[in-house]
């Protein structure tokens, strides 16, 4: 178990985060960073380190959200590319602009069930589990919605390769004829 979580400044969304977590301290609403081996608190909303990290791997988060809609056709509760390179794909719980946004690592999910008063209980692949505010059925939709938007990206990506690499090989080829 995780000890008593520490507060930091500075933060962007890496490989070990599994879940951004609002919570609220006084009039002011918080970030409980989850990770594999630690918890993490931030004086800073959910969706102002989503915003930092977009940036910080080189795009706006509108960019992010706009490169979502152009592979899958998705705008609302739109999961995004936080870094493609590294697997970090994050989905919303509910609307981005609700201060009780979520953000959850598609990677690091391995289950999911459906849980009392209409919430999902998630594990991760830490095996921790933790009760998430949204129904199952909504949280099955998130996590296709992200999947699809993995291998849309994949797909892209293989295309690109195939595309050039056959092109540099009759290239090769024809010069050396």
């Amino acid at each position: 178990m995780k000890g008593k979580s520490r507060i930091l400044e500075e933060y962007e969304v890496n490989p070990h985060t599994l879940m951004l977590k609002p919570v609220e301290y006084g009039a002011k609403t918080f970030t409980e960073i989850i990770e594999m081996e630690d918890v993490i608190l931030s004086p800073f909303k959910p969706m102002d380190i989503l915003k930092k990290s977009c940036e910080f791997f080189g795009s706006s988060y509108q960019g992010r959200k706009d490169g979502t809609k152009e592979l899958i056709g998705i705008s609302y509760k739109a999961p995004i590319m936080l870094n493609p390179h590294m697997s970090m794909f994050f989905f919303p719980t509910v609307s981005p602009v609700k201060s009780d946004c979520m953000w959850i690592s598609h990677s690091h999910v391995t289950s999911y069930a459906a849980a009392e008063n209409g919430q999902t209980s998630v594990t991760f692949q830490n095996r921790e589990s933790h009760l998430i505010p949204i129904s199952y059925s909504s949280f099955e939709n998130q996590m296709l919605r992200t999947s699809s938007l993995r291998i849309a990206y994949s797909q892209r990506v293989s295309e690109m390769e195939s595309k050039y690499t056959m092109k540099s090989f009759y290239l090769k080829n024809k010069t050396n004829a």
